[in-house]
């Protein structure tokens, strides 16, 4: 061993342990449902969380709404504290709800994270940032534990950036800044444009991209520099879909595939099908005839067998949207 590195090796190992930010509301007993009922998917956009989505979800694991079976909730968290607990704990069929903030990539090996986490019926992340997320949690016992729940029957969900991570190719925002849409569609390789595959990798959710406050920070250009590249890179897929999710909404996909748009809306769908025009580093990106399907609240877009009809087409050239995509 280099001699150099011993004593700093020595001292990491005498530092103890960075505590584990966890809070607890409700029962710390685990509830062990025999039977779970999913596995549910609530894919929410970012601002305000949308109640109905995250009540449907709980009934739909537990199998009722009008019913005596509780779950617990683990909500993971990057930043921040206890702030979900109390509106958590107010909805039906919650036993408990435990918040974990992830500090370092060594939580993720923590026995208490990763035991609270396989106990639970329903796990959400929160918002925040991604690329946290990716770095901390892939390949660690934590992605192993949110599968096991989600292959159970349980529910996994996400807002924001934990929204982002739900696709099979995940935007990980794993540079400086947040890539934007003019940028992106003027050179779909520029520096802010990263990617990390088979994260998660719901079944459910193969060959999808999903993306975050959809409308309100005019995303749709670069959702569209994603779905290309993907199409591009990733020769065993022959279509990419996006799921670009507006602000107050969710995406409820229910273990039958079918996703239902909650609360405010839209959703769009977004369908790459064919090998771009031009994508190439430096150029501006060209590619016609994206598929759209724009869902409002309460509509439905199957994920399982997803539609050939009722889309509309955008296209891209040269860098520009040639026409008004909303």
């Amino acid at each position: 061993m280099n001699r150099i590195l011993l004593p700093a090796l020595l001292l990491m190992l005498a530092l103890p342990a960075q505590a584990i930010e966890r809070y607890l509301t409700g029962n710390f007993k685990d509830v062990h449902p025999a039977v779970l009922h999913g596995p549910v998917l609530d894919l929410a956009g970012g601002g305000s969380d949308v109640e109905t989505a995250f009540q449907r979800m709980i009934d739909t694991v537990r199998g009722c709404t009008n019913c005596d079976a509780t779950l617990d909730v683990v909500v993971l968290r990057s930043s921040g504290a206890n702030g979900y607990n109390p509106w958590y704990y107010t909805l039906h069929g919650i036993d408990s709800i435990e918040s974990f903030v992830i500090n370092d990539r060594m939580d993720g090996h923590n026995p208490e994270v990763v035991n609270a986490i396989r106990n639970a019926e329903v796990v959400f992340v929160a918002g925040g940032d991604q690329c946290y997320y990716v770095e901390f949690f892939a390949n660690s016992p934590i992605e192993d534990a949110v599968k096991s729940v989600y292959d159970r029957g349980g529910g996994v969900g996400g807002t924001s950036a934990g929204l982002a991570i739900q696709g099979q190719i995940v935007y990980d925002a794993c540079h400086d800044a947040s890539a934007v849409s003019d940028k992106s569609m003027a050179d779909p390789y520029y520096d802010e444009i990263t990617f990390t595959n088979d994260f998660f990798a719901w079944p459910i959710m193969h060959g999808t991209f999903t993306d975050t406050h959809f409308v309100a920070r005019n995303r749709l250009g670069r959702l569209l520099t994603f779905l290309a590249r993907s199409f591009q890179e990733n020769p065993d897929l022959d279509s990419v879909l996006g799921i670009g999710v507006n602000e107050r909404t969710s995406v409820l996909v229910g273990p039958d595939g079918i996703g239902q748009v909650m609360g405010t809306g839209p959703a769009y769908f977004i369908l790459a099908d064919h090998f771009p025009e031009v994508t190439v580093p430096g150029k501006p990106l060209t590619y016609c005839d994206y598929k759209v399907w724009k869902v409002g609240a309460g509509g439905t877009f199957d994920l399982k067998h997803r539609p050939t009809t009722g889309f509309y087409n955008v296209s891209v050239n040269e860098g520009k949207l040639t026409s008004d995509p909303y």
